[in-house]
């Protein structure tokens, strides 16, 4: 279909391309070095994932999982049926670059295909198209639902924007084959972790603060007890002998008196790493802070070069 190497389809708020080099640091040879299973059960724009797909020959297959109803509809809809897609995004691109320098109805448009999917009434591909449209045009590619499961987000100020990117979307469905596509909650990816497994998690962030919360990435919060209930996940997988790496926000960088990571993972090895915060209403808030990466490993001085 192309020869070109699949990235991310979409912009995302907190996506991982940024500590791909310090995750690599966690990968032990023991995993890469022969055929494994990966395994990512919050997969949002699948930074890491396509990093793997394009740099491990001996990953065997891929297990991706969201809660995210729509997020993995599109998914599957770019696997199955990638042509549909990209005729429907070519229109919507088409319509929306034509209403440039008319930001009135620019944004009349926006709004217009924010309710049509909210209403939730498209056919598949069609709401695939949506759900990437509105991720290119809406305020710093932020996904965020009410309570009532409503996208919410605001239009963004991009000029002409990259809608339909056919190549990478052909590229995309492409790599997609060799992956298993879930849907649920993140315990029942352990059904398909097999005897050379790796998991990466990357769930909704701790926020640093109340007013610093971009997690409403659902309509159900994934609060305190949902990472404790994540943490009790990554015991059972260390118990069987699995291999797990999860990024989470680093609270103690923001309050030094808030252990709540340190102690929840106190029989683990915790890393933090340097990334950047890009979203945040003031500019003067964004930039360099740590996040923390904690692993079972225990030995993480020798780890693998990607290929």
């Amino acid at each position: 279909m192309t020869d070109r190497i699949a990235k991310p389809f979409l912009k995302w708020a907190g996506g991982k391309t940024q500590l791909i080099n310090d995750i690599e640091r966690f990968l032990p040879t023991k995993i890469t070095k022969r055929k494994f299973t990966y395994i990512e059960p919050f997969v949002g724009s699948g930074a890491i994932l396509f990093w793997m797909l394009n740099n491990f020959p001996n990953l065997k297959k891929a297990v991706i999982n969201d809660i995210n109803k729509d997020l993995i509809n599109t998914y599957k809809i770019i696997a199955s049926n990638p042509n549909e897609l990209i005729s429907i995004l070519q229109i919507l691109q088409k319509e929306y670059h034509s209403l440039e320098g008319n930001e009135d109805n620019k944004k009349e448009y926006y709004y217009q295909k924010r309710a049509l999917y909210n209403a939730r009434k498209e056919e598949q591909s069609g709401l695939a198209a949506l759900f990437i449209f509105l991720n290119r045009t809406c305020f710093n590619g932020l996904y965020r639902v009410n309570r009532k499961n409503e996208f919410n987000v605001p239009m963004g100020s991009y000029k002409n924007p990259t809608i339909c990117d056919k190549e990478n979307i052909l590229a995309v469905s492409e790599a997609l084959q060799k992956v298993e596509i879930l849907c649920g909650d993140f315990e029942k990816t352990l059904d398909f972790a097999e005897n050379n497994s790796l998991f990466y998690f990357d769930p909704p962030y701790k926020p640093l603060s109340e007013t610093s919360s971009f997690n409403s990435y659902s309509k159900d919060e994934f609060n305190d007890s949902e990472q404790i209930r994540l943490r009790d996940f990554c015991n059972k997988l260390d118990l069987l002998n699995h291999t797990w790496i999860l990024s989470n926000s680093d609270v103690k960088g923001k309050d030094e008196n808030d252990n709540f990571f340190d102690d929840l993972y106190s029989d683990f090895n915790i890393q933090r790493v340097e990334a950047k915060r890009n979203i945040n209403a003031n500019s003067e808030k964004r930039g360099k802070l740590t996040e923390l990466l904690i692993t079972n490993q225990v030995n993480n001085k020798e780890y693998v070069r990607a290929i």
